[in-house]
């Protein structure tokens, strides 16, 4: 029997001890208590009615009446079925811009063969180094000059084609067999065939990565949206929000309320490409 044998039998060399396993849950109960309890703690603030007390010194978890009227105020208050509606053209044209132009990028940077491959490879690295403050004035003036000032084109197309997710991408392309490649091109298939028929086909975890990735990145964006957007009709969700702090600041509710339903696509986002996200994980840990 070998060493790695011995080690991979429960109980062997190298296996947890039952100290060690009761010290990984307990890590793993704290980071889910921390992680969760700010959600749980908002909804069930937005649930509370009026008459319970939400500053008592020692706060009722679940709500005593709970209701959903905070949910009809919100919609009351402000436009948020429209300001939603914003949200959704804006993440459209991201997650489109993303999937089509990080797919192209990252198939051309990891399966073909062109001169200055390698330098467009560390131009792309070199702009990850940067925050997003340090370019956003320069972003600005560029669709000002455009003429998509206080437009939802105008919000989205920074962030159209993120750098990372081309190299996301390129990490999936570069993990298909070369063999493949090679096999197609004897037969006569050109890079789009290729691209279509054997990049695609294997790559789809990564996709919904970017995808997931991407849809959070536009729906959560607050920063931007507030500098280019002028005209409360063409406010996103997140911008909207910002007045159900100013007019109901004494009224943490309607807050609450407000952030739960922003939260809901990005659920159902991720319940709908779970499946296929954590393939993409894999596809982007694991090469060969």
């Amino acid at each position: 029997m070998t060493a790695r044998s011995r080690r991979a039998r429960p109980g062997g060399l190298g296996a947890a001890g039952p100290g060690e396993k009761a010290l990984r849950y307990a890590l793993l109960l704290l980071v889910l208590a921390l992680t969760v309890s700010p959600f749980l703690w908002q909804l069930s603030t937005s649930l509370k009615s009026v008459t319970e007390d939400i500053y008592s010194s020692t706060p009722s978890f679940l709500p005593e009446q709970p209701t959903l009227d905070n949910y009809a105020q919100v919609a009351d208050t402000i436009p948020v079925w429209s300001y939603a509606a914003n949200s959704l053209v804006v993440a459209a044209i991201v997650i489109t811009g993303n999937v089509i132009g990080a797919t192209l990028a990252g198939y051309a940077l990891a399966r073909l063969r062109f001169r200055g491959a390698k330098l467009l490879l560390g131009l792309f690295l070199a702009t990850l180094v940067l925050p997003g403050e340090v370019t956003i004035v320069s972003q600005y003036v560029t669709v000002r000059s455009l003429g998509l000032a206080d437009t939802l084109l105008g919000v989205a197309l920074p962030g159209a084609i993120a750098m990372l997710n081309v190299l996301l991408m390129r990490t999936a392309f570069a993990a298909i067999p070369k063999e493949m490649d090679e096999a197609a091109v004897i037969d006569g298939a050109t890079a789009w065939q290729r691209l279509r028929h054997i990049g695609l086909p294997n790559v789809r975890g990564m996709l919904s990565v970017i995808t997931i990735f991407s849809f959070i990145g536009a729906w959560d964006d607050f920063l931007w949206p507030l500098i280019v957007l002028t005209d409360p009709d063409t406010y996103t969700l997140t911008v909207g929000l910002q007045y159900l702090n100013g007019t109901f600041s004494a009224n943490p509710r309607l807050i609450a309320a407000g952030t739960m339903i922003s939260f809901v696509p990005i659920v159902i986002v991720f319940a709908a490409l779970q499946r296929y996200f954590f393939r993409g994980v894999e596809e982007g840990a694991i090469k060969g």
